[in-house]
């Protein structure tokens, strides 16, 4: 069984693209709703939040666990993979390096904007993975606070998220006008992509924008081809092999099945949790 953690409900779009993919395992997502956001919030807070959702889908049977949030992708993986796991029993990923491994292939002027939320731009993960990939990138970050409330409040699909739109867009494209490639450094800022698209033709720019759900869903059937002993243990765990998933989350049940419509092309069910 795979297991998808976020903090709240942006990693959803990970997941159906992950379910399209690898459709012959089982899933159990777990959302953190109930201490969401965590793009404001610090380091220690971060790993303590994101830890405690590690050990509690490990036990209850996920062998892979994939991080479907960037804010917990670059705040709190790398320590959980150094300090508290053991790898023959468990694998933990991120989205981040999936995600900045298809730039070099994208850019032309190797000037790319990362929108992401506070916590990930303090991070600098996506800075410091980039010039991995490579040193020669111009590297501009946005954080863009007010997006995820709205997506989460439903007022994404409005007039008034335009504002919003256009206000991250242009500061971030006011400091480097040679962007051409725009990574969209959060699960939930699909939702706004069209908006995003439509301001970036406003200003007869070609951008490239780089969306996390596909890209990640390839990098986990490439990450398994060459880890039979991976898909030897989920297969295990995964007894009806249908793609099917269990929704968990921390806050309302009632809530997390209504507002994951905003996710999710299926009505759902879920079932509250504590950690």
């Amino acid at each position: 069984m795979i297991g998808i953690f976020d903090s709240g409900y942006g990693g959803l779009t990970i997941l159906n693209h992950i379910r399209q993919h690898l459709p012959q395992y089982d899933y159990l997502y777990l959302g953190d709703n109930a201490r969401a956001p965590y793009g404001t919030r610090s380091f220690d807070v971060i790993y303590e939040y994101t830890l405690q959702a590690v050990n509690y889908l490990h036990q209850q049977g996920c062998n892979l666990i994939i991080l479907a949030c960037n804010t917990a992708s670059a705040k709190a993986l790398r320590t959980i993979q150094q300090r508290n796991i053991n790898p023959d029993e468990l694998r933990v990923l991120g989205v981040i390096r999936p995600t900045v491994e298809v730039v070099p292939q994208r850019t032309r002027t190797k000037h790319i904007g990362v929108l992401a939320t506070p916590g990930t731009v303090a991070s600098e993960s996506y800075v410091i993975e980039l010039l991995k990939q490579d040193p020669t990138l111009t590297i501009t970050q946005q954080a863009c606070p007010m997006w995820v409330p709205l997506i989460e409040s439903g007022e994404h699909l409005g007039d008034g998220a335009n504002y919003f739109v256009e206000k991250y867009l242009t500061d971030l494209l006011s400091r480097d006008s040679l962007i051409d490639t725009l990574i969209l450094g959060c699960t939930h800022y699909p939702l706004l992509q069209s908006k995003i698209e439509t301001f970036i033709a406003s200003t007869n720019r070609r951008i490239s924008i780089i969306s996390q759900g596909e890209i990640v869903a390839n990098s986990l059937v490439d990450y398994l081809q060459r880890h039979p002993e991976i898909v030897a243990r989920i297969s295990a765990s995964s007894p009806s092999r249908s793609g099917g998933c269990l929704y968990l989350t921390t806050e309302s049940a009632k809530k997390f099945e209504e507002s994951a419509s905003l996710f999710l092309a299926e009505p759902i069910r879920a079932q509250h949790i504590e950690l």
